[in-house]
């Protein structure tokens, strides 16, 4: 049986909590376990990467987006109804920001402390593109190629060397950029950063529809020629 849009919308609410309340409560972590920044983003890129393999692998035969971008993307390819599509962008948003509150609780903070980590500038916006183009075609990319399995280590790696090689230390989904607003911490992105982030990805994940399109284009249906005529 298919999964329900009540289930789907579960599984994605769940996901996206579980997953800012990792990036957020490892960020914590490391920043009271050492100074080094370097540390610092090391094991947050770590537990990350970890979280999504975990959640993926679980929660991949009910709903695994976590990403209102991989969400748009399957309506344009046709995958998902635009009204299936908001009730599970809407499910992101609220359990990303459920993950931020929750995370922040969990180290004893105020559960909403606005961020005032400034994030700007053209080359961290270059960043969020390119690692929002990178994540969609890694998804889209096994799935079309008949490697479903391998979407959540092929998610987590993505994940983790994009932390490293982008200068945004790519956030990469709109519900998570919002939610990081709501943690004035080490994983924290300032309201005034937020709508250019989400801008870019919103950007990356349009470039990327057309990459996969490319690579992947559909197979067309074999119409019938005038010595073969059509059966019944």
């Amino acid at each position: 049986m298919s999964p329900t849009l009540l289930s789907r919308a579960t599984a994605e609410l769940l996901g996206t909590a579980l997953l800012v309340a990792t990036v957020v409560g490892s960020g914590i972590t490391a920043t009271r376990l050492t100074d080094d920044v370097g540390l610092q983003l090391l094991a947050n890129s770590l537990a990350t990467g970890a979280v999504l393999v975990a959640l993926i692998v679980s929660l991949q035969p009910v709903s695994a987006a976590f990403n209102p971008v991989v969400t748009l993307v399957e309506v344009a390819l046709r995958v998902l109804s635009p009204r299936h599509a908001g009730a599970l962008i809407g499910a992101q948003v609220v359990g990303g920001v459920l993950g931020a509150v929750v995370a922040n609780v969990m180290f004893g903070l105020d559960p909403v402390s606005i961020s005032g980590h400034d994030r700007t500038g053209v080359g961290l916006w270059v960043g969020e593109v390119v690692a929002t183009l990178g994540l969609v075609v890694v998804i889209l990319g096994c799935v079309r190629s008949g490697r479903a399995d391998a979407v959540a280590w092929a998610v987590a790696g993505w994940i983790v060397a994009a932390y490293w090689f982008t200068s945004s230390t790519s956030f990469a989904n709109p519900a998570v950029t919002i939610a990081r607003t709501l943690s004035d911490t080490f994983a924290g992105i300032s309201p005034s950063s937020a709508p250019l982030f989400v801008v870019m990805q919103l950007l990356g994940g349009a470039l990327a529809l057309g990459v996969v399109r490319l690579l992947h284009p559909p197979v067309p249906t074999a119409q019938p020629t005038s010595e073969e005529p059509a059966r019944g």
